[in-house]
């Protein structure tokens, strides 16, 4: 197998890309100039080398706590909880949410054989009993039937330590239309509905 060829299989097995796509890739960092390339395989390493979760939250970050857990204009009795890192810069870009986080690490997935071992969840649960009242979860895990099993999992977890939990509103989004939209959408966004 040729260089090419190896490159090409390497970015392929990256999410979202696919044989084409990766193929194309190859080639523009083969046209570019030589200081691309390095450039590009320095700053793999660098992320490689340097990220690690956030001992508080689990956020991928240089440093321990992370800039938001260690950030004194954060509400700290408010816990964002998430499937993955990349979901918090999602939020983050609303710049409407003013809490902490917690990452679990993926979703309750029996099939695949995920369950409550395999993610982040035992930290969360010392979090709520730790010294920082906490008031508010808010589960703002995907809207698939993992992530659905996996807030309700959570819900009966906190529920008992006396703190509110809350779920993110699902709907339609701005701008969509609603004879495009699928019923399971229409009808949350239906559900969560509120006064004008």
């Amino acid at each position: 197998m040729s260089v090419i060829d190896r490159l090409t299989d390497e970015f392929a097995r990256l999410p979202g890309i696919g044989r084409k796509t990766a193929s194309r890739l190859t080639y523009h960092l083969l046209k570019a100039p030589p200081g691309d390339a390095e450039r590009l395989a320095r700053a793999i390493l660098a992320v490689s080398e340097r990220v690690r979760p956030c001992q508080r939250c689990g956020n991928l970050t240089e440093q321990s706590p992370c800039a938001i857990c260690a950030s004194p204009r954060r509400d700290v009795s408010i816990i964002c909880v998430v499937e993955e890192a990349s979901d918090i810069g999602a939020i983050e870009r609303t710049g409407q949410y003013r809490g902490l986080y917690h990452v679990l690490g993926g979703h309750l997935s029996p099939l695949d054989g995920i369950g409550p071992s395999e993610l982040n969840i035992a930290p969360l649960i010392q979090r709520l009993n730790g010294e920082e009242p906490i008031r508010e979860v808010v589960l703002a895990t995907n809207p698939s039937v993992e992530g659905e099993a996996t807030a309700l999992y959570l819900h009966k977890l906190i529920v008992p330590a006396g703190v509110r939990v809350t779920r993110i509103a699902r709907g339609l989004p701005v701008g969509g239309d609603l004879e495009y939209a699928d019923g399971v959408t229409i009808a949350e966004a239906l559900h969560g509905r509120r006064e004008l």
